[in-house]
C-alpha cells in the first residue's frame, strides 16, 4: 500500500514550463502490479472507485462552484463514472475532458475562470518496475483561484493518497 510523493516524471506529457510555473502541483507514485493494464483501465482503477463520502463532498463542492458560475461535473459524472472502450482528446473520462491520451498516459482536466487544472495518470517504467504516477497541476487566474486552492489542497492531497492506496490494496493496479 505504498504511495510515495514524487516529482512529475520527465516522461509526462505535462508541459515542463507549466509544471515549473504552476501555482500548485504534486505527484504520487505507486507500484503497478498489473503492467499489462491499459491507461484507461488504470484511470478507472483509481477514479472509478471513489468512496461514497468522497463523492458526496465532490457533489457539494460542485453545487457551490456552479453557484459562482464555474463549470463543474454533473452529479451523474461523480456518482456513476462509466468507462468506454475508446477515448479521444475532447471526450470526457470520468468527469473531466481529455487534453492528451496515449498508450501510457492520459491527461484530463478543466479550465475555469479561477484556475485551470490538469490531472495526469502515467504508466511509468522505472528499471524493472512499472509504476503509476498521478500528477496534478493547477494554474491560477485570480485571487479566487488562490483562495480555492488554500482550502482544497489538503483535501486533494489526502484524497489522491486514499484513492491510490485503496486501488493498491484492492489489487486494481
Amino acid at each position: 500500500m505504498h504511495v510515495v510523493e514524487c516529482d512529475v516524471p520527465p516522461s509526462s506529457a505535462l508541459d515542463r514550463d507549466a509544471v515549473r510555473s504552476a501555482y500548485f502541483h504534486d505527484s504520487y507514485r505507486a507500484a503497478l502490479t498489473r503492467p499489462d493494464a491499459g491507461i484507461v483501465d488504470i484511470f478507472f482503477a483509481l477514479f472509478g472507485h471513489t468512496p461514497l463520502w468522497m463523492k458526496a463532498i465532490l457533489v457539494v463542492r460542485n453545487v457551490i462552484a456552479k453557484l459562482f458560475g464555474l463549470e463543474a461535473p454533473t452529479v451523474g459524472e461523480i456518482m456513476r463514472p462509466t468507462a468506454r472502450r475508446e477515448y479521444r482528446v475532447g471526450d470526457k473520462v470520468g468527469p473531466w475532458p481529455i487534453y492528451f491520451i496515449a498508450e501510457h498516459e492520459i491527461v484530463a482536466g478543466r479550465n475555469n475562470k479561477h484556475l485551470d487544472f490538469r490531472l495526469s495518470v502515467l504508466k511509468a517504467k522505472e528499471g524493472d518496475a512499472t509504476n503509476v504516477v498521478v500528477s496534478t497541476l493547477c494554474t491560477v487566474h485570480n485571487a479566487y483561484g488562490k483562495i480555492y486552492l488554500f482550502f482544497i489542497v489538503p483535501f486533494h492531497r489526502a484524497g489522491v493518497r486514499i484513492l491510490m492506496s485503496n486501488a493498491v490494496a484492492a489489487k486494481r493496479l
